[in-house]
């Protein structure tokens, strides 16, 4: 079920929280049975200090969610 929701995600906006407290907000470039991502166009949030910081890859064990829009 989560693949399905991920597939139909592709090359759409994601927010995605990770367990350091960052929040990216990107769109979703592709990503793997094993939940590593690439974002595109990303941007972080921390502390309500935004900023742009482009293309990421993202592994797995580090996203606590993952919010499409």
């Amino acid at each position: 079920m989560p693949l399905h929701v991920m597939e139909k995600s592709i090359m759409r906006e994601v927010t995605i929280l990770l367990k350091d407290g960052r929040a990216l907000k990107g769109k979703l470039a592709g990503y793997d049975e094993y939940m590593n991502m690439v974002l595109e166009d990303t941007e972080e949030t921390k502390d309500d200090k935004v900023r742009r910081i482009g293309t990421v890859v993202l592994r797995g064990n580090n996203i606590v969610s993952v919010s499409p829009k």
